[in-house]
């Protein structure tokens, strides 16, 4: 959400611990002084977290370890750079943010009373179409569905029910976007598809996208 709310002319710099500061060799202080010493270099700019000395773009990032202290990566995308002894190797160029599009964000989350109902459902072997129907199904006191990400097989890949149950929710006017399990990689165009492509992100990612797309 960040990287497109943002109109960042300075970096946004998170991080992280994975171990508490009890332990015997906490890693929070460590990822802390990275974090401010990124912040203060020449240049820096956009959103990005820093993790176990690499630094990785805001779209790319994610959790790919329960518990190792290096517990996030960037696919196949890459990390941008890596903080050695307090000073940064860039190996890519920052990430861009969309001005426009980051000010019309703010506006709109400005405005919102309430944040658009979206759910993420999974492509699995024997899966049905029973999840997406129940969840078109209108409930008291639950906001209406407004949209659905679907986390497909490789590619995207839909079983044949879902995929029915998925074109059901469309012409009930429920936005769908076609994401992947996979943890590298990005989802790429189907000819003939029923359904957007995530733009490279992942099921959890693209549900904040379709949230902002819906507001």
């Amino acid at each position: 959400m960040l990287p497109a709310a943002l109109q960042l002319h300075k970096p946004v710099v998170l991080t992280c611990a994975m171990r508490p500061a009890s332990a015997l060799s906490p890693d929070g202080p460590q990822n802390l002084l990275d974090a401010v010493a990124l912040a203060r270099t020449p240049g820096a700019c956009g959103v990005v977290a820093m993790c176990a000395g690499v630094v990785h773009g805001a779209l790319a990032v994610q959790k790919v370890h329960v518990y190792r202290t290096d517990a996030f990566g960037s696919g196949d995308a890459g990390p941008l750079g890596f903080m050695e002894e307090g000073v940064l190797r860039l190996v890519k160029a920052w990430p861009l943010t969309l001005s426009h599009q980051a000010a019309m964000s703010l506006e709109k989350i400005a405005a919102a009373t309430t944040w658009p109902r979206v759910e993420i459902v999974m492509n699995y072997a024997g899966g049905s179409a029973a999840v997406v129907d129940a969840l078109l199904q209108p409930l008291p006191g639950v906001a209406p569905l407004r949209g659905l990400v679907v986390a497909g097989t490789g590619n995207g890949t839909l079983h044949f029910d879902l995929a029915a149950a998925l074109q059901r929710a469309e012409l009930a006017g429920v936005r769908v976007l076609r994401a992947s399990r996979c943890g590298e990689g990005r989802v790429l165009p189907v000819a003939g598809s029923a359904f957007a492509d995530s733009d490279g992100l992942s099921p959890v990612k693209a549900r904040v996208a379709l949230m902002l797309a819906l507001m």
